[in-house]
């Protein structure tokens, strides 16, 4: 206990003696003895004089000191000033956390934080289990802990609630998570979430605006109802002034884009007996020379609206994307969601457009392809993508014939 705090101050405190404070806060930092001789070496003159004054004896003018923390308690006490040398070091520098207690804190608030993502509903799930490796791997976890972790819970409440199963505005999503409709706009909660999301479909975390909106998209939250589109071509539908522009675009044959808000605001049935799906703008930009053709591309990962448009198909549905994981795992959505026909996505179709040049490697978490398995079991033996283009004309010879 220290009973005259002022007296404590001019004694101890001053910079003569600021080494010796530093030494012994560092030892409680560190749950060290406190009371073991202290060595100074190098000391200065000043530090000489303080630590003669203060245990009262002579200044030798020595190199190096050491330095009793029994006598220099046993000072403080003689002088009325504190009881113990343990209350005089807090009541100078403040509260002095132990570091092991810190650590133990730390372990504990980071093990809850890996228990809370355990909990989630996709903790099974392979690319779950990889982003949630990487949090731990590049230090994004122990800044979450340093932070209070309330990120990575928001984050779990988050991916609980995806993907949608309807599409949501982003806003509704953040408020029905965390209370806060901006909690998803650029916020850090927004950047761990779309880490998530690019590992979902294994493709890389996106910094443009136009690459968020489609990782959002793939979850089934709406970011901008006018930015999410789908090119059509040939398309014949009914039930709105939607449907007609879209029949005066066959007519012509003319490419044409339409967005998720004339989607939702102009609903319509797409009336044409059998509706193609490709990934590939080139693919579609070909089949304008194919009169009758009917063409959806979703220019990569399925917008929001494509998903939209594909759902108002009365007939058939042909898919197909690249001979990459992204193309296969798309597909198989396809075929689960819409009971989509795989087009072209075969086995021998993958072998001999591979054995027609080079290729690139497959890139992200593999996929199975459930209508042949042997084809994603081929892929991942060859370790080799094949994009859409190479199969052009066998794809035109298909919209010629349909």
């Amino acid at each position: 206990m220290v009973s005259d705090p002022d007296r404590l101050r001019s004694t101890l405190g001053g910079p003569g003696l600021a080494r010796v404070v530093a030494r012994l806060t560092d030892r409680i930092a560190h749950d060290r003895d406190l009371y073991a001789p202290l060595m100074l070496e190098e000391v200065t003159d000043e530090e000489r004089r303080a630590v003669a004054g203060l245990l009262g004896r002579k200044d030798r003018g020595a190199a190096s000191l050491t330095v009793s923390p029994t006598a220099v308690e046993a000072t403080l006490r003689r002088a009325g000033i504190c009881d113990d040398l343990l209350s005089a070091v807090l009541t100078l520098t403040g509260p002095v956390s132990v570091r092991a207690d810190e650590r133990a804190r730390h372990d504990h608030a980071r093990t809850e934080l890996v228990e809370i993502l355990a909990g989630c509903r996709h903790a099974s799930e392979p690319w779950f289990a990889e982003w949630s490796a990487r949090l731990a791997a590049d230090g994004t976890l122990t800044k979450a802990v340093r932070r209070g972790g309330g990120v990575v819970r928001q984050a779990r409440v988050v991916l609980d609630l995806l993907p949608a199963a309807s599409p949501i505005p982003i806003s509704v999503l953040a408020e029905r998570a965390t209370g806060d409709t901006k909690a998803l706009a650029g916020t850090p909660l927004d950047r761990l979430v779309l880490r998530a999301l690019a590992a979902r479909i294994s493709t890389p975390v996106e910094t443009t605006s136009e690459g968020r909106r489609a990782l959002w998209e793939s979850a089934g939250v709406i970011v901008d109802d006018l930015a999410s589109q789908v090119l059509v071509l040939g398309l014949r539908a009914t039930g709105s002034a939607l449907a007609d522009w879209l029949n005066a675009a066959a007519d012509t044959a003319t490419p044409f884009r339409v967005t998720l808000h004339q989607l939702v605001t102009m609903p319509l049935l797409v009336t044409t007996p059998r509706v193609f799906v490709c990934e590939n703008p080139a693919v579609l930009r070909a089949a304008v020379t194919v009169p009758g053709a009917a063409l959806i591309c979703t220019e990569g990962i399925p917008s929001l609206a494509c998903h939209r448009l594909v759902a108002a198909c009365a007939g058939e549905v042909w898919w197909r994307g690249d001979f990459d994981w992204t193309g296969v795992r798309t597909t198989a959505e396809a075929q689960a969601r819409y009971g989509a026909t795989p087009w072209r996505m075969d086995m021998t179709t993958y072998r001999h457009a591979l054995g027609r040049g080079e290729s690139e490697a497959l890139k992200g978490s593999s996929a199975d392809s459930p209508w042949a398995p042997e084809l994603a079991a081929h892929m991942a033996v060859t370790a080799r993508a094949v994009m859409e283009e190479r199969l052009i004309g066998e794809l035109l010879e298909d919209l010629a014939e349909a």
